[in-house]
């Protein structure tokens, strides 16, 4: 998944968005072998990323999908302490972590997690294909 693939920070939504919701304080779930390689060329799905914070001054998400760099990532702030980011991730599972005000934090609100190399988790992320132009089921939850 390259920075090209990213949608604008625009408030778009699509009907087949994926919606992660995150809230505070953190949590983890049982762990899942995954693996950033996509389903065999399937077209890219339009993922919500949104974490609840009022008190965050910055939200970014980095994981597989973008070479674990939260630059490319950053969530805006939406009101009432709703941090948003659209982005459009090929079909697959991926590993990715919150970065808040500069701290690194597993998805409060992921199904699934695994341990990382720095003691921490890393969350779970499954990006389904759609079907004949369906909504994208929230499976990772």
């Amino acid at each position: 998944m390259s920075a090209e693939d990213l949608l604008p920070e625009s408030g778009f939504q699509l009907q087949t968005s994926t919606i992660m919701k995150h809230s505070t304080p953190p949590a983890t779930s049982a762990g899942a072998v995954v693996s950033n390689r996509s389903e065999g060329g399937l077209k890219p799905v339009p993922v919500r990323f949104e974490f609840k914070d009022p008190t965050a001054l910055s939200v970014a998400v980095a994981g597989s999908f973008n070479d674990w760099d939260p630059k490319k990532h950053s969530l805006h702030l939406d009101g009432d302490g709703l941090w948003v980011r659209e982005a459009r991730l090929s079909p697959g599972q991926y590993e990715y972590c919150l970065v808040v005000d500069g701290h690194w934090m597993s998805d409060p609100a992921a199904r699934d997690s695994r341990p990382n190399p720095f003691g921490g988790r890393n969350s779970v992320l499954i990006v389904p294909s759609t079907h004949n132009g369906g909504s994208v089921p929230s499976s990772h939850r």
